[in-house]
């Protein structure tokens, strides 16, 4: 129950519970009057992207709520373990929250030698956005129609490069399954993030590229780049033309994988904290600007809650990770 904006009653066995672990009887103390000062939403990624986004997103709307300031603090770099690594450190008070995404929480384990913090026992799930469908696009001098035909076709016969935005990203994932499906030789090439990636292939220095809809957009509107599959049994509510990836014969579970973008607290935070955040994410469903973004990007659905994205992480978690350890990868 929220009373003037701060927690006032609590559940606080079942409340924990259901957070995933109970935090220390001290810091219920201090939820009573949470927040009591600013909040810092600590983003692994730069400013632009969807990760980025979501939190200044949720940054204004809690803000608003509770009259303190909720900070977006952008610290990138190795792959988000730098944000992750401090909030993991963060006391649990409900102060430092952590916004990342599925390859920080699942793929880094396999793809890095080292994590300073296991993301299973460290973080606690406050609230989850699907990535949404994220188009393999191939250059327009690609011939064929505007299916994977086209593409597999053309990788049968001429040297084939194909663009993610990271080693053990879903691109990637996607990239080597396509080759095992249809007996090609595409090579992947990794870039640090989605616009040099969207650039050489407009350039047409790569053949294909696989991440968002909003980074493709510019390169799909100029005719530089053609849509030919989307992830997931069903197709996206902005390319409804093209077929899923399952609808054209590649009908490997990895194939159906599906990415997000989270928030996450450390563990230990108080239930009622955790609950109140799940809460408010899931409010910003009804916000224009939330509705306007959720459009923009392609996605299916705004904010979920952290019931929804425990079930992420138990369904889909083991299957990123598994399909990352079958890249065979060098860890960094």
């Amino acid at each position: 129950m929220m009373v003037h904006g701060r927690i006032r009653r609590r559940s606080f066995i079942a409340a924990s519970a259901a957070a995933g672990a109970l935090a220390p009887m001290s810091t219920f103390g201090q939820a009573q009057d949470w927040p009591g000062k600013p909040v810092r939403f600590v983003c692994g990624y730069a400013a632009g992207g969807l990760t980025d986004l979501f939190a200044r997103l949720a940054a204004e709307h809690f803000t608003a709520k509770y009259g303190k300031p909720f900070i977006v603090e952008n610290r990138t770099g190795a792959g988000s373990i730098i944000a992750g690594d401090i909030v993991a450190k963060s006391a649990p008070d409900g102060y430092t929250l952590l916004f990342t995404n599925s390859t920080a929480m699942f793929q880094n384990q396999v793809v890095f030698k080292s994590v300073p913090y296991d993301a299973a026992r460290d973080f606690t799930p406050v609230s989850m956005l699907s990535a949404g469908k994220v188009p393999l696009c191939i250059h327009a001098s690609v011939p064929g129609n505007n299916d994977l035909a086209a593409l597999v076709t053309y990788a049968r016969k001429n040297k084939t490069s194909f663009g993610t935005t990271g080693i053990g990203s879903l691109a990637h994932i996607f990239c080597m399954k396509l080759n095992d499906t249809f007996g090609i030789e595409m090579e992947p090439v990794h870039y640090r993030g989605e616009a040099p990636m969207w650039a050489d292939l407009s350039a047409g220095v790569t053949q294909a590229a696989c991440s968002t809809l909003q980074g493709a957009w510019a390169a799909i509107q100029a005719g530089n780049a053609r849509p030919v599959a989307v992830p997931t049994r069903t197709r996206s509510r902005r390319l409804p033309d093209v077929a899923t990836y399952y609808e054209q014969g590649a009908t490997h579970p990895y194939l159906l994988l599906e990415s997000m973008v989270c928030c996450v607290a450390p563990t230990g935070t108080p239930a009622p904290v955790i609950e109140a955040l799940s809460t408010g994410m899931v409010e910003m469903k009804a916000r224009p600007r939330m509705r306007e973004f959720v459009d923009k990007f392609g996605l299916d659905d705004g904010a979920q809650d952290r019931a929804s994205f425990a079930t992420f992480i138990r369904e889909m978690g083991p299957l990123l990770t598994q399909a990352v350890r079958e890249l065979n990868i060098e860890p960094q």
